[in-house]
C-alpha cells in the first residue's frame, strides 16, 4: 500500500542551507500528500551529487546556498547532467548578481523563479511544482522587474563592453595607480601590456575618438569607472551620457 502510494507523489529533492527551513518544508509539503521528498541537502554541490544518484521528479531549491553555488549556478549544473529537470526557485535576497545569473542561465523552462515572502505555503508552493514539471515556466512579477531593471542597468555597463583582465586595469587605472604599478600589481611581465590594454579600454569605451592626449583619456576612463555608466565627450569637452530610453542628456555627476 505504501508504494502504491509513494508512486502517485512526486519525488522531491528540497536544497536550502536553512535546516530549519529545510526541515519545514518538506514537511508542509508532504503533508499535502501529493510529494514525497526524495533527497534533502544545503548545498549546490550536495544536490548535483545526489540527484545523480536518485533522480528527482522537481526541485526545490533556494537562490542563497551553501558552499560555492548559489542557486541558479546549482540549477545550470543540474540540467547540464540532466536536461529540463524541473526546477522551483526561490528567494528571499534582493541582489542583482542573482538577477544577472538568472538572465545568463538560459532556462527557458520546466522552472519558476519567485519570491520567497510570496510562496510561503506548502499549497503555494504545490502547483509551481506541478507546472514546472508539465514544463511550464513561472517568473514572479517583482522578480521580473528587477531582472529587467538590471538588463537595462548592464546595457549601459562600461564593464559589460570589457574582457576579463580589462576590467581588472580598468579598475586600478580608476583607483590612480600607474601602468608600472598595474602591472606588478597584475603580475604582467611588461608594463607595456598594461598601456596596449589602456588603448583596448579607450577603444571600447569610444575615448580614443576624443581625446588625443593619452592623460586625458586616462582620466576619462577613471570617471567612467566610477560613474559606471557609459560617458562621451564632445569636441569641446562637454560630457554627455544617455537616458534609459537611450536619449543622449548632459552628464551630471552621480555625487551632484
Amino acid at each position: 500500500m505504501g508504494v502504491s502510494t509513494r508512486a502517485r507523489t512526486l519525488a522531491l529533492m528540497v536544497v536550502e542551507d536553512s535546516d530549519r527551513l529545510r526541515l519545514a518544508l518538506g514537511e508542509g509539503l508532504e503533508a499535502t500528500g501529493s510529494v514525497h521528498v526524495l533527497h534533502r541537502c544545503r548545498s549546490g554541490e550536495e544536490a548535483i551529487s545526489l540527484a545523480l544518484k536518485a533522480t528527482p521528479d522537481v526541485v526545490l531549491m533556494d537562490v542563497g546556498l551553501a558552499g560555492e553555488m548559489n542557486g541558479i549556478a546549482a540549477a545550470v549544473a543540474l540540467r547540464r547532467e540532466l536536461p529540463r529537470l524541473p526546477i522551483v526557485l526561490y528567494s528571499i535576497q534582493d541582489d542583482d548578481a542573482y538577477y544577472r545569473d538568472f538572465r545568463r542561465s538560459g532556462i527557458l523552462s520546466h522552472y519558476a523563479y519567485v519570491r520567497k515572502t510570496n510562496y510561503l505555503l506548502p499549497t503555494m508552493i504545490l502547483p509551481l511544482l506541478k507546472d514546472a514539471i508539465a514544463g511550464r515556466s513561472f517568473i514572479d512579477p517583482e522578480i521580473e522587474a528587477r531582472v529587467q531593471e538590471v538588463r537595462e542597468r548592464d546595457a549601459q555597463s562600461p564593464m559589460a563592453l570589457l574582457e576579463p583582465n580589462e576590467r581588472a586595469v580598468a579598475e586600478l587605472l580608476a583607483a590612480g595607480l600607474s601602468n608600472e604599478q598595474i602591472a606588478k600589481r597584475l603580475g604582467f611581465r611588461d608594463k607595456r601590456t598594461v598601456a596596449r590594454t589602456n588603448g583596448q579600454i579607450y577603444a571600447a569605451w569610444g575615448l580614443n575618438d576624443t581625446a588625443t592626449d593619452e592623460k586625458i583619456a586616462r582620466t576619462r576612463a577613471a570617471i567612467v569607472v566610477r560613474e559606471g555608466r557609459l560617458i562621451s565627450w564632445d569636441a569641446r569637452g562637454k560630457p554627455w551620457t544617455f537616458t534609459a530610453s537611450g536619449e543622449r542628456a548632459p552628464f551630471q555627476p552621480s555625487s551632484a
